[in-house]
C-alpha cells in the first residue's frame, strides 16, 4: 500500500513538473512571437526602445521611448505608428494588437462596441511618444484596463497595472 502511494506521489509530481515546463516554454515563445510580430508592426525596435502600458481613473496610456535619444529612426517611428495607432483605434480598428498578439486581446470587443465613448489622443514625448484612451463611461474604462493589463502582460513590462492618476 505504501509503495503504490509513494508510486502515485511521483507519478503526479512529474506530472506537475511537465505542465509546469510546458506553460513556462509556452509563455516563452508567446512573448519572443510578441517581440518579433510587433517589431514588423509597430516598425520600431523593441531592443531599443521601452513600452509601458499606464492605467488610469479615466483609461489609460500606452508609452513608447527609444532608450537612446540619438535614436532618430526608432524615435520618428514610434511617433508615426502612434498617431496611426490613435486614429485606427478612435475608428474601432484594433487590427495591429490582433497581429502582434496572434489573438484579439481582451477588452476589444467592448472597446469596439464603445467606440465613440473612447477618445485616444497621440502625445509627443522628448524620447517618443504616448496614445492617451479615456472616457467617461464606466463599461468602456473597464475595457481598456483589461486591454492594457493584458498588454503588460504579454509584453511582460513589468507595469504595476495599478490605476493611478497621470
Amino acid at each position: 500500500m505504501k509503495l503504490s502511494k509513494l508510486v502515485l506521489t511521483a507519478v503526479v509530481l512529474a506530472l506537475f513538473s511537465c505542465a509546469a515546463a510546458f506553460a513556462q516554454s509556452h509563455d516563452h515563445a508567446q512573448h519572443a512571437g510578441v517581440n518579433e510580430r510587433g517589431d514588423k508592426v509597430m516598425g520600431f525596435s523593441h531592443e531599443k526602445t521601452t513600452h509601458h502600458f499606464l492605467l488610469t481613473t479615466d483609461g489609460g496610456l500606452i508609452v513608447a521611448e527609444v532608450k537612446d535619444k540619438t535614436d532618430a529612426a526608432n524615435l520618428e517611428q514610434i511617433r508615426t505608428h502612434f498617431k496611426h495607432i490613435a486614429q485606427k483605434f478612435a475608428a474601432g480598428d484594433f487590427t495591429a494588437p490582433m497581429l502582434i498578439h496572434d489573438k484579439v486581446p481582451p477588452g476589444v470587443p467592448v472597446m469596439k462596441q464603445l467606440k465613440a465613448e473612447i477618445k485616444y489622443q497621440f502625445e509627443q514625448t522628448e524620447l517618443g511618444g504616448k496614445v492617451r484612451i479615456n472616457s467617461t463611461n464606466a463599461k468602456a474604462i473597464a475595457a481598456i484596463h483589461e486591454f492594457l493589463r493584458f498588454q503588460i502582460s504579454d509584453h511582460q513590462t513589468g507595469d504595476s497595472g495599478k490605476i493611478e492618476k497621470h
